[in-house]
């Protein structure tokens, strides 16, 4: 076959335009649906609840299009509150309410979910002045809302009267009501950020990140100098306040420095609980972490620390083996595990009263539950807990509102993506908040419910996956596989609760009513498994020891007998992308085609350039011999041996995985006579944020496999 080398730019992705509508090998009308069907769906996120008012607020992505929604009491009915019309690609995140719900402060542009440049602005329009991260204050009567200017990580007063954030690295205040404009309040040193007020609105924590040291300030008004609590070498964060405004606890982790610890053999990274005295600014230590792997600090499961009622903090470890949440006296003394078992605490906020911990995690009773998302209810004085959405749903993200009895939470199903709903911690049946935002055209009840399946990797790791398959259709059936990224990602039996990972759920429903049984497996480095599956030391760039699960899943595929075993892709993104390059470049023989979105190609390449470090060689740390492991893990290694045709998809505005990493992999391959394609999309970033480009990415990655699995 001719090497075919297309390059696309968003004018003319209209040889990617969306099909018509499908209908699944049964053959049922009821099946019958498109990608852009399946998409259609309103995504619900950024839940959050007023203090001292029975309302709430989230924001829906319709088709590209983000609004804030709220609903209060008595109807809790849903409504719209702004008026974005535009499918612009501009994310709306740092959601608040001010205490008494009249007011939404929100942020509306830039890429936070990114790995570097998320305030840059994302121009996925490709409009000649480009795009702005703006501050946006939302009066919840209906009037207009206004923008403060340029800005990030807005924080509403306790008294409900202004607004602080921060600008250009240092802290500014506006009041909410705009009756003056936006003026800088903190101007030193660092990268300041973390705004926190007290209880009582008169002081601000904040964090002044100074590269290799970062303190915890505390900012009265322009007259008073600031405060600084215990500083020292260390990188502090998280600053806390205790309920009644007098202490300020937060995490301490040592300094940038130090002997080089090794790359093939992570060392344990130390971090503690310090409580200061704001008056003062003295520190103590409350609690510090097991000297252990899994007591170190987790960039992923990160403490989450929160000041309780009583004197007491709530904070997240690994340290027994699963991401758990622990209480511990302010003045110090011994922990206490509040959630044990084999299960995380993904998402957890304290109750308004801070008596109560409201978790999302894997916590349930039905069969299968390690793979959903249960709500728990943990009280802290007693440690009794209870799961307060049982059953095959998947529920997120809780908020009690503030009576103090009604639970407001996304909830979702294998058919429905996650949607507010509200239920009754005294009992009853959940409610929706937005029953009538759902478009009709979604097609709800032509949707499968995936199968839980396990196998074995060469190793013995057990491997859990989601297998979507419909009934019927032909004796012999193509398959793939998808690959998450992440890694740290767990894919679950039902719609997720990341937006990207929403888009790939509908990705596999609207491939497994194309007629492919669809494995979807949760692979190690992944989440929902504890600590010993999570972090594999010879994973990743040390050794990519997670490819062998890719391998498994491709024999489980063939093993089955609907499946014909030359009909075998693959395709993912980021991190999946890479198990995509991998399994295409070491096992062609496995895999008829891949399609390989915005994928590492090259452990050992950083922004275009070899990794190095003469002060590793100098101090004989093991630099040289972890390159050379990073690159066998990498998929430029075993180019020689790709065979299969493979679509590359990236847009070049990617903040999460440098564009470079395609550009060499596709240079490497063009001399080698492997069939490829490419679909580059100017301006838009590592999660497509514009519908109309993630729209046009998947079906493009349906209509590639198609024509090599389904001709």
């Amino acid at each position: 076959m001719p090497r075919c080398r297309l390059v696309f730019a968003v004018a003319l992705l209209a040889l990617c335009a969306v099909r018509g509508p499908i209908v699944a090998q049964s053959g049922s009308p009821s099946t019958a649906f498109t990608l852009a069907d399946v998409r259609a769906y309103p995504f619900a996120n950024e839940l959050v609840a007023a203090a001292r008012a029975p309302r709430v607020a989230w924001i829906f992505n319709a088709e590209g299009r983000r609004n804030l929604w709220t609903a209060s009491a008595p109807d809790w009915t849903g409504q719209p509150v702004t008026r974005f019309t535009e499918d612009d690609g501009q994310e709306i995140t740092s959601v608040s309410l001010a205490a008494d719900g009249r007011h939404a402060v929100l942020v509306r542009g830039g890429d936070h979910d990114a790995n570097w440049d998320l305030l840059a602005p994302v121009n996925a329009l490709s409009m000649p002045l480009g795009a702005t991260v703006a501050i946006w204050v939302v009066p919840m009567d209906g009037s207009p809302a206004r923008t403060l200017g340029d800005g990030d990580t807005p924080v509403i007063s306790p008294r409900g009267d202004r607004v602080v954030f921060t600008r250009d690295r240092q802290l500014w205040m506006a009041p909410l009501d705009g009756s003056a404009p936006p003026r800088r309040i903190v101007t030193v040193r660092g990268d300041l950020r973390e705004p926190q007020w007290s209880p009582d609105g008169s002081h601000l924590a904040f964090v002044a990140d100074r590269g290799d040291h970062a303190f915890i300030g505390i900012y009265t008004n322009d007259s008073t100098p600031l405060r600084w609590m215990a500083p020292t070498t260390s990188r502090d964060n998280m600053p806390r306040w205790s309920p009644d405004g007098r202490h300020i606890a937060f995490v301490r982790r040592p300094g940038v420095g130090g002997p080089p610890d090794s790359v093939l053999r992570p060392p344990p990274l130390p971090w503690r609980l310090i409580v200061a005295d704001v008056a003062t600014g003295a520190g103590r230590v409350v609690w510090k972490a097991p000297t252990t792997r899994q007591g170190g600090y987790s960039r992923v499961f990160h403490p989450g620390l929160q000041y309780a009622a009583g004197g007491r903090l709530v904070y997240r470890s690994y340290e027994d083996g699963w991401p758990h949440l622990y209480v511990v006296a302010d003045t110090g003394g011994a922990s206490r595990l509040l959630t044990p078992g084999t299960h995380m605490a993904e998402e957890f906020r304290l109750t308004p009263d801070g008596k109560h911990v409201l978790l999302s995690g894997n916590a349930g009773t039905t069969a299968d539950d390690i793979d959903r998302r249960h709500l728990v209810q943990v009280e802290l004085e007693s440690g009794t807990s209870r799961v307060l959405t049982p059953g095959t749903g998947l529920e997120y993200s809780p908020v009690l509102t503030s009576d103090l009895a009604t639970v407001v939470y996304l909830g979702a199903t294998a058919q429905r993506p996650p949607m507010p709903m509200r239920l009754s911690l005294g009992g009853g049946e959940p409610k929706p908040l937005a029953a009538n935002a759902m478009p009709a055209r979604f097609p709800e009840s032509a949707l499968i419910t995936p199968r839980a399946v396990t196998y074995r990797a060469p190793d013995g790791l057990l491997l859990r996956a989601q297998l979507f398959e419909r009934t019927g259709g032909p004796s012999r059936k193509p398959a793939v596989i998808f690959g998450h990224g992440g890694p740290e990602r767990q894919m679950l039996l039902g719609w997720h609760n990341m937006e990207y990972y929403a888009t790939t759920y509908a990705m596999t429903q609207y491939l497994a009513a194309q007629g492919y049984v669809v494995l979807v497996p949760n692979y190690r480095l992944g989440l929902g498994y504890g600590f010993d599956f999570h972090m594999v030391v010879d994973g990743w760039s040390r050794g990519a020891s997670e490819y062998q699960d890719i391998v498994a899943s491709a024999q489980f595929l063939r093993g089955l007998p609907q499946v014909d075993p030359v009909r075998l892709g693959i395709f993912g993104g980021s991190y999946g992308g890479f198990l995509t390059a991998m399994a295409l470049a070491k096992n062609s023989d496995l895999f008829a085609v891949g399609v390989d979105m915005m994928g590492p190609s090259d452990w050992t390449a950083d922004d275009g350039r070899r990794i190095g470090g003469l002060a590793w060689d100098y101090e004989k740390g093991d630099r040289a011999k972890s390159a050379d492991v990073a690159f066998q893990a990498s998929p430029v290694a075993w180019v020689d041996g790709w065979k299969s045709p493979v679509l590359f998809i990236h847009g070049d505005d990617d903040r999460n995985t440098r564009f470079y990493h395609t550009t060499d992999l596709i240079r490497r391959l063009d001399g080698r006579g492997v069939p490829y394609e490419e679909l580059i999309i100017p301006d838009d970033n590592h999660h497509w944020v514009r519908h109309q480009n993630s729209l046009r990415v998947w079906q493009a990655t349906a209509d590639f496999l198609s024509r090599y699995l389904r001709p």
